[in-house]
């Protein structure tokens, strides 16, 4: 195949493609063959998303929930940095879906539909699947489908037929690309068009990703650049290489650089060489000859005169995503705080001050949504990359969700306590070191 993220390969047969499909997918519902072993007709993206949707207990025959009711949605969607953009997606793909009877669906970055507009009869035929907006579309409730795979994966791309993990949804096709934060790279949903094998053509996948680009170009110029003289912006949740932006310049910094930046935000009044030393490093060893380099090649990449030393600290002062989130924690402001964890500080880096950081970060939020009790932030965490085998939300998911959700969550929870309960059976020997 010339593009993995395609769903068909030119010349070939549609019809033919969906029914090998559906023998793959039965083949592994039924517990049989892995979906490798019928390549080329399941790609490795599907056969991974299938994998995860086995995995998050997904049933194949069952249906979208609708966590949002009208007036919840109303307060959400007013408030998501999305809607600033709706009018360009609109006038994009507004002719493309009336003309095509397809759908256009923005959801957030925890895979729920927030708009879901188009053809009048294609809606009402995808609202008897729940996509509709309020709905949560994330792989790991919805199994394969274009927005929560394109969420799970972070890259543009296509589900056909099959190729989709719950059988209601297999009569349709669907392109998603994702959307992100145009300064600090912070993904805040995907875009999709949904319809019928018309669709699966590599032009739908090249559309909705120009559509995507569109909106975060339009984002851009929504949010003013800030001047020269301004505090520094850093990102580092959720990816392991954090984003400065300085002067209205944005600088992806190496790992060991994004260390460097996370310890000294932390610690604005600065630090001595050896206690940075010790910040970063595990191993003992490491010489302060090793960590004057990395400060030397990091002063190259940096704004002339922002690192200083003795005690070494930086000349501005710096909003960091993960110092935003703590203290809307600290304020109670739970559900702002959710919006703003976009995963782990630096989840790669095992420099001992991020571990720290990384930890009481996500304690603490974790335990403020459990103790709010809130169904949906709770699903939100359940149900990303970090959540997914996180016991004690789910525990709190089951006690909080609504009678008619609660199946999917127990059946998770039963899972997770059961592989809980093989670890501790297991001897001291056999048990995973922390």
């Amino acid at each position: 195949m010339d593009d993995p993220w395609v769903a068909l390969e030119r010349g070939a047969d549609p019809v033919e493609r969906a029914g090998a499909l559906r023998r793959a997918h039965e083949a592994f519902t039924a517990g049989g063959r892995p979906p490798e072993s019928v390549r080329p007709v399941v790609r490795p993206v599907v056969a991974a998303s299938w994998r995860r949707s086995a995995r998050a207990r997904v049933c194949p025959d069952g249906a979208a929930c609708v966590e949002l009711d009208e007036d919840a949605l109303a307060a959400y969607r007013e408030g998501h940095p999305l809607a600033a953009v709706m009018p360009v997606i609109r006038e994009l793909t507004g002719a493309y879906a009336r003309d095509g009877e397809h759908l256009v669906a923005v959801c957030d970055a925890f895979g729920r539909l927030l708009w879901v507009e188009g053809h009048t009869g294609t809606l009402r035929r995808a609202g008897r699947m729940n996509f509709v907006a309020g709905a949560r579309w994330a792989e790991s409730v919805a199994g394969t489908n274009a927005p929560g795979t394109a969420i799970a994966v972070d890259r543009p791309v296509q589900v056909f037929a099959a190729e989709h993990f719950r059988r209601p949804v297999q009569g349709w096709t669907c392109a998603a690309a994702p959307v992100h934060d145009p300064r600090t790279g912070r993904l805040l949903g995907a875009v999709d068009i949904t319809g019928g094998d018309r669709l699966a053509h590599p032009h739908s996948l090249a559309f909705v990703q120009a559509v995507a680009r569109a909106a975060e170009s339009q984002l851009a110029l929504l949010t003013p650049v800030p001047p020269a003289g301004d505090r520094l912006r850093l990102s580092a949740l959720g990816r392991d290489e954090a984003v400065l932006v300085a002067g209205g310049r944005r600088t992806r910094l190496s790992r060991r650089h994004s260390e460097i930046l996370v310890v000294l935000a932390h610690q604005p009044r600065g630090m001595g060489g050896e206690e940075l030393l010790a910040a970063l490093y595990e191993d003992e060893s490491v010489t302060p000859v090793t960590l004057r380099a990395e400060l030397s090649r990091l002063r190259a990449v940096l704004t002339p005169g922002l690192l200083r030393s003795r005690p070494y600290r930086l000349a501005a002062p710096v909003d960091a995503d993960f110092e935003a989130v703590e203290r809307k924690v600290a304020s109670g402001a739970v559900a702002s705080a959710l919006r703003g964890y976009a995963g782990p500080l630096l989840p790669g880096s095992c420099a001992p001050a991020v571990t720290r950081l990384r930890r009481r970060l996500a304690d603490g939020l974790r335990a403020a949504l459990v103790a709010r009790g809130d169904p949906v932030l709770l699903a939100d965490w359940a149900h990303s990359p970090w959540g997914e085998d996180d016991l004690e939300v789910w525990r709190a998911l089951a006690a909080a969700v609504p009678a008619g959700g609660l199946a999917p969550v127990r059946a998770r929870l039963d899972a997770l306590e059961a592989e809980l309960s093989g670890v501790s059976g297991a001897t001291r020997s056999q048990r995973p070191r922390p």
